[in-house]
Order: C-alpha cells, then structure tokens, then sequence
C-alpha cells in the first residue's frame, strides 16, 4: 500500500472512530441515567425523553437543581408503590417550578407502562398538576395508565376492565380519570434498594396520618451520570 492510500485508510478510520463515539455520546444523551443515593441504599433511574420529552426534561431540571437533595420517601405503600421529592426532613414541602402538561397518553403510545420499576410523576387530582414528585411503581399498576381515546365520535374504550360504549367524545377527552400517569423511565439498577425502601415499617410521620416509614429514608443526592 503506498502512502498516499495509508493515509486516506487512517483519515477513514479515523473519521470512522470518530462518527461511532458521536454516535455514542447521542446514544447517551438519549437515555439520560440518574443516580439516587439514599439512606437506605442507591439506585439508578433510567429516563426517556423520546417518549415523554416535557416531563423527562421537568426532571432532570429538577436533579440539576439539586432539588432532590435532602427530600424524603415521604409515601410508602408496600402493594402499591414508592414515592418521594417534595418534602423535606422537617416534613416541610419544598418550593417547585410550575406545573407541567401532562403527556402520558403520547409516553402509553411508545410503550411505557406502570409495570414494577418504572418510574412516573404524582399529581393531584388534576392531570396537568405534576411538579418535582415522582413515584416507583413496585407492582403491576395498570391501572395508572392512560386510557387512549379512540378516533371517532362517539367512541367505545375499556377504562378499568369495563367496555364504555357509544360515549360521545367531549365527555371522555378531558375527563380527568381517563389520563392516568405519566411513566417517563425505569429503574435500571439498585431495585433491591427500591425494595427495602417498599419494605419499610410504615405509620404516621408530619402532617400525614399513614404510610410513612418510621425510619426515615432520606434522598442524599440525585445526580445525572
């Protein structure tokens, strides 16, 4: 091989190498990984902003922030699910960023469920209403999902193992039990963590009169890996 072809050859490879290690980079900028650490261990959330972008984005804003640090598990339901971030050690809920739209019908439609380890937003009673709180799911939640509402008018959908037929459209698009919550990852490691925490002795603690761990499982620090 001459030298003028050696050197076309190593430009190659290199241009090569170097489009693989962009490649990379993207790779990992699509699939953000939060690392928790807590009193009672670590685990590592995975996060997918092509399939619920504004509500990823919302989070990771949230760990940028520091937000997290010193935020307690302050709901613990050992069937249900684990959920934390809004409340500090003095029971005191700490000062959020405004609301968020919620996206969990687009997030069901790409394939994220309420299935054990994944990972959603709380909210209140309106489905617009998630801030900086989040839960773990710890057992098959389907019925947290969102109800997809077909095409058409009127339409026919299942909500909860139940066939509504002939129900017309404006009466289910913006009804509030039909939008579920939003999955927006998974714990991808440390759900042996997860579980202790599922399995904590619960009771009273602050203002809340049940579900509590009477050991207090404190967030140490959330930080994007």
């Amino acid at each position: 091989m001459n030298a003028s072809l050696m050197a076309v050859t190593r430009r190659a490879t290199l241009a090569t190498l170097a489009l693989g290690l962009a490649a990379g980079a993207v790779f990992a900028q699509d699939t953000p990984k939060v690392k928790f650490a807590t009193s009672a261990g670590d685990f590592v959330v995975e996060l997918y902003p092509d399939k619920a972008p504004r509500t990823v984005e919302n989070f990771l804003q949230y760990v940028k922030d520091k937000h997290y640090d010193g935020t307690i598990f302050h709901r613990v339901i050992k069937s249900f699910m684990v959920q934390g971030g809004g409340y500090d050690k003095d029971y005191k809920e700490k000062p959020t960023r405004p609301s968020i739209k919620h996206e969990g019908r687009e997030a069901l439609a790409k394939g994220l469920k309420n299935e054990p380890g994944t990972i959603a937003m709380a909210r209140t009673g309106d489905p617009h209403s998630a801030r900086a709180q989040f839960f773990i799911n710890v057992v098959d939640n389907s019925r947290l999902d969102p109800v997809i509402i077909p095409p058409g008018d009127p339409v026919t959908f299942e909500f909860q193992g139940q066939v509504h037929k002939d129900i017309p459209r404006q009466n289910v698009i913006n009804h509030p039990q039909l939008f579920g919550y939003t999955v927006f990852g998974k714990v991808v490691s440390g759900m042996d963590t997860v579980e202790k925490i599922r399995n904590a002795p619960t009771g009273a603690g602050g203002p809340f009169p049940t579900d509590v761990p009477q050991k207090m499982v404190v967030i140490e620090s959330a930080r994007v890996l």
